[in-house]
């Protein structure tokens, strides 16, 4: 880690606090004695998705926040907890130890976070991805829901 001020290379570490998703580290240069922080965060894995139509791109964390917003709007749940959906989704990706995924891997992954933590969402997020026509479609996975849930 390079001092902001002198450029040198000689900094110790005064105090790390973990966060969920954040490493927050005050340093210090021990040439100028200059204080400063720095935030390390683990990178997104480095992998391709295979669309339905065969072709490929790379894995995008906005592209799956995005959805994963959507499905949430005007839900109770914060910010927070939708991040550890996105990093939970990631680490289960991140598990297969692979550079290829398809996108109904990744979107049976994003159900199965999603229906743990808001039906509503979870039902809002599966009727875009498995494309429903109709409010039948709609009404028989919410039926499958209220069926599973004790009384």
């Amino acid at each position: 880690m390079f001092c902001p001020e002198c450029k040198k290379s000689d900094t110790r570490v005064l105090d790390s606090r973990d966060d969920t998703r954040v490493i927050r580290r005050r340093r210090e240069c021990l040439r100028c004695h200059y204080r400063f922080t720095t935030y390390e965060r683990v990178e997104s894995p480095r992998l391709k998705v295979i669309k339905r139509n065969g072709e490929s791109e790379d894995y995008s964390r906005d592209k799956l926040s995005k959805g994963i917003f959507l499905a949430m709007e005007k839900r109770p749940v914060s910010q927070a907890q939708i991040e550890a959906i996105l990093d939970s989704i990631e680490h289960e990706i991140t598990r297969l130890k692979t550079k290829f995924i398809s996108s109904k891997q990744m979107g049976n992954f994003a159900i199965s976070k999603l229906k743990e933590v808001d039906e509503v969402a979870y039902l809002r997020f599966l009727s875009v991805y498995k494309s429903f026509g109709s409010a039948s479609k709609f009404q028989k996975e919410a039926e499958k829901l209220t069926k599973d849930k004790p009384i």
